[in-house]
């Protein structure tokens, strides 16, 4: 059973459908002990940090992720799930994150000719040792929607990364916690191989 959490930060149902897709079992919730009691977790999510960081703390759901995240088990964050386990946020001066991982989410910098947010496909150049992405080719292109990205402090953490304005780090890996920048339940094959690939571990 892989549990979706819901904190009222959309992005859901296509998570969710992507993973039926694939035969897996899930559950989409904000109960703890469903959560705690399911194989594998999943941190989804659209819209702002401090906002999101915020609805965690009314659901109960800041401790209960930092237990998840502490066991064996796998975890997932996508997109803004990817944001939030990190410490903090440019776009959310002094709303702490989860602080399960270390580094820096900041604004993509301005440059001539790329919109601001980075809403499309973008190729990945990618960790060949990198679990999440078992059998997927470099060069793989993935779509991203986001303003801020990661700049993680370990480099042996990323996973995978992009180039859009500067080298963003698309993807990261830190024992049973897994996290990617991008979408991959809108990345067409490739993306539904990389959440086979996290159903599988």
């Amino acid at each position: 059973m892989i549990a979706i959490i819901d904190y009222d930060a959309g992005n859901l149902k296509s998570v969710e459908k992507a993973l039926i897709s694939l035969g897996e079992e899930t559950v989409i919730t904000r109960d703890p002990a469903v959560i705690l009691a399911a194989d594998k977790a999943i941190l989804p999510g659209v819209g702002a940090f401090g906002d999101a960081m915020q609805n965690l703390r009314n659901f109960g759901l800041v401790e209960v992720i930092k237990e998840f995240a502490a066991s064996t088990k796998p975890f997932l964050g996508i997109c803004l799930g990817l944001q939030l386990l990190f410490e903090h946020s440019e776009e959310s001066p002094g709303a702490e994150g989860l602080g399960i991982l270390k580094g820096d989410i900041l604004r993509i910098p301005p440059c001539e000719g790329l919109k601001i947010p980075h809403m499309g496909w973008n190729s990945l150049d990618i960790n060949p040792n990198a679990r999440l992405f078992k059998g997927i080719p470099q060069g793989t292109y993935v779509y991203f929607v986001h303003s801020y990205y990661l700049k993680a402090e370990d480099e042996a953490i990323v996973a995978a990364t992009t180039d859009y304005s500067t080298r963003i780090h698309a993807s990261v890996e830190s024992g049973n916690v897994f996290a990617c920048q991008f979408h991959p339940e809108k990345s067409s094959t490739a993306g539904l191989r990389i959440l086979k690939n996290f159903a599988a571990l």
